[in-house]
């Protein structure tokens, strides 16, 4: 085993198996519980080659993921896709207490999984996204979960491979219906999250921002309101139907008509100074959203 002060390389089930101590029963999948765990770390780092998801039921320590802690106290989910680097620390004298499931990508290839796993955005979720349970859900959760253990007891067949990757769907089927749940009761929490960005998406534009910078990004905005950028877009399109490309986008369109009208300057002028490289990129943009060139769009006005 590595020292823990070194990143730990999830590349299989059974290099997280040897880290808690666990038996392996499939080299591509393994149902967690780790009220069954012999070896306890304190802290350490891994680099997860795998996919988890995992549902918390006590607070027992701090996870990290890049800059932010995560958000888990009793009764919630946190999900780890392969590339991901995940900073743990245990709290001392508690036993962790967490059920969930590992996947190694090679188990979905070729299944419905396999071709829809990059739809699950919540994987990249970070910071304070965890996802909170009702009581039922969590039934729902480990009920899911059973269903997978059932399978890998399960003597291997022809549809084994098939029935394990249906259940590993369903299973995140679930997870999505709670985070739409989720979205709807936070509403307070994310309305400020879309005034915020309304001011930041004026402020970009109000100074030399773009002439510097560029355009803005998605991950630039998530990044000031300290979310990840998929749980970001998640959210402003929960709220006003748009994607944050769109949104941004809008809000481009909407300040090239006020210059092109309202100011003598050229179309290269005004592309520069929203923070294209080209205008042809600007012109093309525009005719797209507007149906017109800017130029025909100053001679219509």
């Amino acid at each position: 085993m590595e020292d823990m002060d070194n990143i730990i390389r999830l590349d299989n089930v059974d290099d997280y198996n040897r880290l808690f101590g666990l038996e392996t029963k499939h080299p591509l999948v393994g149902v967690i519980d780790l009220k069954d765990a012999t070896e306890f770390p304190k802290k350490f780092t891994v680099n997860y080659g795998i996919y988890a998801v995992f549902l918390k039921d006590t607070k027992c320590g701090e996870l990290r993921y890049g800059r932010q802690k995560y958000d888990y106290q009793e009764g919630t989910i946190t999900s780890f896709a392969p590339g991901q680097v995940v900073e743990t620390e245990l709290d001392e004298n508690v036993r962790p207490a967490a059920r969930g499931v590992l996947f190694h990508p090679d188990i979905i290839k070729g299944t419905s999984l396999g071709q829809e796993i990059k739809t699950y955005s919540f994987f990249s979720y970070s910071s304070y996204e965890a996802l909170h349970l009702s009581n039922e859900e969590r039934g729902i959760f480990t009920d899911c979960l059973d269903k997978i253990r059932l399978e890998l007891d399960h003597p291997i067949d022809k549809l084994s491979k098939r029935l394990i990757s249906r259940n590993i769907q369903l299973l995140l089927d679930y997870c999505m219906r709670f985070y739409e749940r989720q979205f709807i009761t936070r509403t307070k929490a994310n309305r400020d999250v879309l005034t915020k960005f309304e001011t930041l998406l004026d402020e970009y534009f109000m100074d030399s921002n773009p002439k510097n910078e560029g355009l803005p990004t998605v991950r630039y905005f998530a990044e000031k309101v300290c979310l990840s950028p998929n749980y970001f877009g998640d959210l402003i399109k929960k709220e006003t139907g748009k994607t944050a490309q769109e949104y941004i986008q809008n809000k481009i369109i909407d300040l090239a008509k006020e210059m092109i009208i309202g100011t003598g300057k050229t179309v290269s002028e005004i592309a520069y100074e929203l923070g294209f490289q080209y205008s042809q990129h600007f012109n093309r943009i525009f005719k797209k959203s507007v149906g017109c060139t800017p130029m025909e769009y100053r001679k219509r006005s």
